[in-house]
């Protein structure tokens, strides 16, 4: 993609909309969709990196209950043409169709590579690469596999999304404290995934969430890693001007 002139790239990650709950979440979620009416002006296209909400699952016919302002707000933006992608996180991983038939969103399951004013980006949510977390790896697995989905979806829906919710909220990667404590370049685990796949090919940007902590951090002298931070005590985002891109703050 080039970028035109005046335009610019935005990615947002970590919103965690419904938690702890819907209420207490709703301030979050308006702040959320005043950035989306600033940036409308000038986006060429927004990147939002998974967990938009802290427990999501699509039935055949039924997705959970709220966030009425975002999707409007989504389907607004789509409809005036601007791109929206959208990569799932630990959070949403169930995601199915429901964003591309309603929203026409495309929605992505891995991190994906794009190319923007010939600058390489490596995108994603960033749960469950680079070495170590074998436990969460583990659990993945088995709440991707279609028979963990099969299973659950058997639950009616207001047991199956109370019982979701629930268990979201107490997941540690929204209440927990080492989440939000920089370990270290050699303990963080993404920039040793992003030192790694840069043995195999250049790119300019990693950019992911899932860590919670905004960080930029040089990995050579012309490759960054980017993390988004989120929208729950930092509210940073990604900025694209076509030729750098930024972390910034939205107050």
């Amino acid at each position: 993609m080039q970028i035109p002139e005046g335009k610019k790239i935005y990615f947002s990650s970590d919103n965690h909309l419904g938690a702890p709950t819907q209420e207490e979440s709703r301030p979050r979620e308006h702040k959320f969709v005043t950035w989306l009416d600033t940036i409308k002006q000038d986006a060429a296209a927004i990147f939002l990196l998974g967990d938009l909400f802290d427990f999501w699952f699509e039935y055949k016919t039924v997705v959970p209950k709220g966030f009425t302002r975002t999707l409007g707000k989504l389907a607004e933006l789509t409809d005036s043409g601007i791109p929206v992608y959208y990569f799932v996180g630990n959070h949403d991983l169930w995601m199915k169709d429901y964003f591309k038939t309603e929203l026409n969103i495309p929605v992505y399951h891995k991190p994906k590579e794009f190319i923007f004013n010939n600058k390489h980006f490596f995108v994603g949510h960033g749960d469950g690469l680079g070495p170590g977390d074998k436990g969460y790896k583990r659990m993945k697995k088995v709440f991707t596999s279609p028979i963990s989905k099969w299973l659950f979806k058997w639950l009616h829906p207001d047991i199956g999304v109370k019982l979701g919710q629930y268990l979201s909220v107490k997941n540690k990667l929204i209440s927990g404290d080492d989440d939000v404590v920089f370990l270290g370049e050699e303990k963080e685990w993404l920039v040793q995934y992003c030192k790694r796949k840069l043995k195999d090919k250049h790119r300019d940007y990693f950019v992911f969430g899932h860590r919670h902590l905004p960080m930029d951090i040089e990995l050579t002298s012309n490759s960054k890693y980017i993390n988004l931070g989120d929208w729950i005590t930092h509210f940073t985002y990604g900025e694209f001007s076509g030729s750098m891109l930024t972390l910034k703050h939205f107050k």
